[in-house]
């Protein structure tokens, strides 16, 4: 079985999240990516509860480029802290995960 997660990751905007998920395609280190929202979001930060609109972000990659997408993902975000959170695809159509791979494969430098 090919190695895959979903990342959930929230953003601020929609423009935010439409920037982070550009980023992450354009960059292969997700084969796609889905913006759901706006979400309301209740959380504590920094002693006090929060309630804040936001929008969800689910990005599929493969476990080779989990770290790099983790790193794209925070180097992008406004967030101090933002939430990534990788999530192991345990099953699937094994076409789907497949494809998830070929699309996240690291390619060679043409010149």
């Amino acid at each position: 079985m090919t190695s895959a997660f979903e990342v959930h990751v929230t953003a601020g905007t929609r423009e935010e999240a439409e920037r982070i998920c550009a980023a992450a395609v354009n960059d292969r280190v997700a084969a796609c990516a889905q913006i759901i929202g706006p979400i309301t979001s209740l959380y504590r930060w920094e002693g006090r509860v929060e309630l804040s609109e936001e929008f969800l972000i689910l990005l599929k990659t493969g476990g080779d480029r989990l770290d790099e997408l983790v790193s794209l993902v925070k180097g992008a975000h406004s967030y101090e802290t933002p939430e990534i959170v990788a999530v192991p695809i345990e099953g699937g159509l094994p076409d789907y995960l497949n494809w998830i791979a070929r699309e996240t494969a690291d390619r060679p430098q043409v010149y």
